[in-house]
């Protein structure tokens, strides 16, 4: 059953991004696919709900969850490209890729996005697949949803309180060290992982849990190591308020900033 849920959804899912990478061409800017991003995994999460054999709580619930958070994030995304020049991620990447900037974008950005939309609603497939399995609401499944709504308020609060610092007139290399950014350098990041792993323990009692597993690993992964903290953390790079701020302040997970202890002469 579960093949035949993701053999739709891969397709959708390539129509898409194909789509877009055509769309990224006229635009002349790959962030696009930024936007894209939460509406491409709602989009896998609906098409697993409706191929399901019947409906559940458990799928509504994950439909419901991951629609609150793609949309929400998608706007943001929007509003904050709106009128800007490209990310200075996929700027970089265009300047180095050169010649072969639109065969690399479409198989780096465009492609493996889309393949990352289907791990992350690998959940959802799982929910889907195994809907004639469900026995029903427990604990595993409150705690599930407790996850889930730690890892939000830390990606809504840690958004807001980043847009509110940018909004006002500070100096250059002036850092957000309070509110969520006293306890973690990245709370949005640290939101973004506990809501899939929240999600996934929604079903973790259902057969298939292991292709589920694969959904919050990747996240975490991809945003501890590769795109997410590394890549924000160098932009930082010479900043001395930063590099400070790195000292007193938790990486990712939240902790009380450390104290330190200053020698005098």
């Amino acid at each position: 059953m579960f093949y035949e849920i993701i053999i739709p959804a891969a397709s959708a899912v390539s129509l898409l991004m194909s789509s877009l990478f055509i769309i990224s061409i006229f635009l002349k800017r790959n962030d696009i696919v930024d936007i894209v991003w939460g509406p491409g995994i709602f989009m896998v999460s609906l098409i697993a709900y409706v191929q399901a054999p019947q409906q559940t709580v458990l799928s509504e619930l994950i439909l419901f969850l991951t629609a609150f958070w793609a949309f929400r994030l998608s706007f943001r995304i929007y509003k904050r490209n709106r009128g800007k020049d490209e990310d200075f991620r996929y700027k970089k990447w265009r300047e180095e890729w050169g010649k072969l900037v639109y065969l690399r974008s479409f198989f780096q950005i465009y492609l493996l996005q889309g393949f990352l939309m289907l791990v992350l609603g690998a959940s959802a497939m799982v929910a889907a697949a195994n809907s004639s399995l469900w026995t029903g609401w427990t604990h595993v499944t409150t705690l599930g949803l407790l996850v889930w709504l730690i890892g939000y308020y830390f990606e809504v609060v840690g958004d807001w309180q980043l847009d509110q610092f940018k909004a006002k007139d500070t100096e250059k290399d002036e850092v957000l060290n309070s509110g969520l950014w006293r306890y973690t350098r990245h709370p949005n990041y640290f939101g973004e992982v506990t809501m899939w792993w929240g999600i996934w323990l929604m079903v973790a009692s259902l057969p298939l849990w292991y292709i589920a597993l694969i959904s919050p690993l990747v996240i975490t992964y991809l945003l501890l190591f590769v795109s997410g903290v590394p890549m924000l953390e160098k932009k930082f790079d010479g900043n001395p308020a930063y590099e400070q701020y790195k000292i007193k302040t938790s990486k990712f997970f939240p902790l009380p900033p450390k104290q330190i202890e200053s020698t005098g002469q």
